[in-house]
């Protein structure tokens, strides 16, 4: 296997994964594009979720290779591909809500710097730390909030705590899984709007999974459809939106994607 080609950061070749006698992704080959955001879709079943989960090392293939800026990572497990750059988000919301909105961004960059859970440290010495805490809860729209208990969030507000801790940690691609699941309708403009923010930075991929369309049509560089497991198109939005092998096999043929 020749290594990647220099633009993609992340490469699957017959990425596969079993589970008795199901296959859940079915040989798949994908690129993603550095520095751009590509969505995974697909209906209900269709293996986007456990395609991250091999993407990101919680499960590990039957047959196939990852590769991240050109190394085989196939063989690592989740904590060597976070320190590698890889950051997951969750469709559970997963934050500390007994500390503040700042503390749990904090306590993720100390992380990142090797201090981990470590209270007792001076706290003259964490005034630093704070400052870039603030800061991405500034880019986050989360900086009203900085003093409040995590737990005093709403839902739609927690996700974007969730995603401020995960860009606390620098990863160089962004894993969410479907950010706007069990959100109100109102709260979802403002994950949409913050995506746009990381998303026009260009200084991260983004791979995303999520169920609304109007907002992977507009957000998204790529989109690759998976269907039953296998890949069966990948390109642009609006060739996304135009074939007809997706809308049979996303809509059952009896609509088109809007």
């Amino acid at each position: 296997m020749d290594a990647m080609t220099s633009e993609s950061i992340i490469e699957t070749v017959d990425l596969t994964i079993s589970f008795g006698g199901h296959v859940a992704v079915d040989h798949v080959n994908m690129q993603v594009t550095a520095f751009t955001l590509k969505s995974i879709i697909g209906p209900n079943g269709a293996g986007k979720t456990t395609f991250f989960n091999l993407l990101t090392g919680q499960y590990k293939a039957t047959k196939g290779k990852v590769f991240f800026k050109g190394q085989d990572i196939t063989h690592l497990g989740p904590a060597m591909r976070t320190r590698l750059g890889m950051g997951r988000s969750f469709q559970l919301t997963n934050i500390f809500p007994v500390l503040s909105v700042l503390e749990n961004v904090r306590v993720a960059i100390q992380s990142r710097q090797g201090f981990g859970l470590n209270f007792w440290r001076n706290y003259l010495h964490f005034s630093e730390t704070e400052d870039e805490a603030y800061a991405i809860l500034k880019d986050l729209l989360l900086n009203d909030k900085w003093a409040d208990p995590a737990s005093s969030l709403t839902h739609g507000e927690q996700r974007k705590l969730e995603l401020a801790i995960l860009m606390a940690l620098e990863p160089k691609v962004l894993f969410l899984d479907e950010p706007t699941a069990g959100m109100s309708q109102e709260e979802v403009p403002a994950i949409l709007e913050v995506l746009e923010k990381i998303k026009s930075s260009r200084n991260r991929t983004i791979l995303l999974v999520e169920h609304k369309m109007d907002m992977i049509m507009a957000l998204s560089d790529s989109i690759a459809v998976l269907q039953d497991g296998r890949l069966i198109a990948d390109g642009d939005p609006d060739t996304i939106h135009r074939s007809k092998e997706v809308q049979e096999a996303y809509l059952g043929g009896g609509a088109k994607l809007e």
